[in-house]
């Protein structure tokens, strides 16, 4: 049974990666011009279908908003019954059918040409009432589902995904959108925040250490201990001078049986590793990973101590 389960697997994997591989071979003029047709459009995309393909047409229509082309998706059910208001003058409408003949579509696709809107077509009969009546056509035909039955909507609706994918992608790189536009659309989560979130973000939620080159042991563990940030600045008439970590402390503590009459100066790493305080968190991750620390001093242009970032504000932030 486990060999069958497995090789039911490989053998739909393997179906649809060969369909996915053919598009290749479909992709013509028509996809070229379907993409300078949005591109000097001053509408929108709006994106319609229905059954499984209406579900694939509002991740296509998720792509897009995030990498930069503003999109709408519009059921056709829905559209000939009051939704075809959604569909303005300067819009461009994607159909996405395997057949290209449903009724839904037969019924949408005149009144969408009635205003003059272009049409392109993503559907597996270029041949269909959508394919002739589309004005550009994009051929996701493939040769069999991977339902065993040839019915449930599997291979061709990844086919559809696919070029969905591709039309995103090619706009993307045309409109130049970089990580910068891509964080504007995506504040929210890990992924945005690595994008736009800064280390003065999380420096200016924490304490701010710092302790003279002189101060005492006690006043310095206070410090360390009080500021609950696992280390505390070292400063020389308010200049950067060291850095002194809880690891520092436990390492002299194993060395000197009286360290009450130490300072601050005896036991401090000297020049200490900082990052700008403008600088991208995500940055600053990575510069802890590659020198295996916790703590970063945070520096302006002058050199002058901001604060401390932690390791655990960017856990904290889901960055690490």
């Amino acid at each position: 049974m486990n060999n069958d389960i497995l090789s039911i697997a490989r053998k739909t994997i393997e179906l649809e990666s060969n369909a996915i591989a053919n598009l290749t071979n479909l992709i013509d003029s028509n996809f070229e011009n379907a993409i300078k047709c949005i591109l000097k459009s001053k509408g929108r995309v709006i994106i319609t279908g229905i059954g499984k393909s209406a579900a694939i047409a509002t991740k296509i229509v998720a792509t897009l908003n995030s990498t930069g082309t503003p999109s709408i998706f519009m059921h056709a059910a829905d559209a000939i019954h009051g939704d075809l208001g959604i569909v303005q003058e300067d819009d461009v409408v994607i159909c996405i059918s395997k057949s290209g003949n449903t009724p839904e579509i037969k019924v949408l696709i005149p009144l969408i040409k009635r205003n003059n809107n272009p049409i392109i077509a993503i559907t597996g009969n270029k041949d269909s009432f959508l394919g002739t009546q589309a004005t550009y056509v994009l051929n996701t035909y493939v040769e069999k589902e991977a339902c065993p039955n040839n019915l449930a909507p599997t291979t061709s609706t990844t086919a559809q995904l696919v070029m969905g994918d591709a039309i995103a992608v090619t706009l993307l790189e045309l409109n130049q959108f970089t990580s910068k536009d891509f964080a504007k659309y995506h504040p929210g989560g890990a992924l945005g925040k690595k994008l736009y979130l800064r280390v003065s973000d999380l420096v200016s939620k924490n304490e701010m250490p710092k302790v003279e080159i002189l101060t005492n042991m006690k006043d310095t563990l206070l410090e360390i201990s009080n500021k609950r940030l696992g280390a505390t600045a070292v400063l020389e008439n308010n200049t950067l001078v060291g850095i002194i970590t809880d690891g520092d402390i436990r390492r002299m503590l194993n060395v000197n049986e009286d360290f009450i009459a130490l300072t601050a100066k005896d036991i401090m790493s000297k020049s200490p590793k900082t990052i700008h305080i403008d600088a991208m968190a995500v940055e600053a991750m990575y510069t802890m990973e590659n020198n295996n620390i916790s703590q970063l001093i945070a520096i302006d242009d002058a050199k002058n101590y901001k604060g401390i970032i932690h390791i655990h504000d960017l856990i904290k932030e889901g960055i690490f």
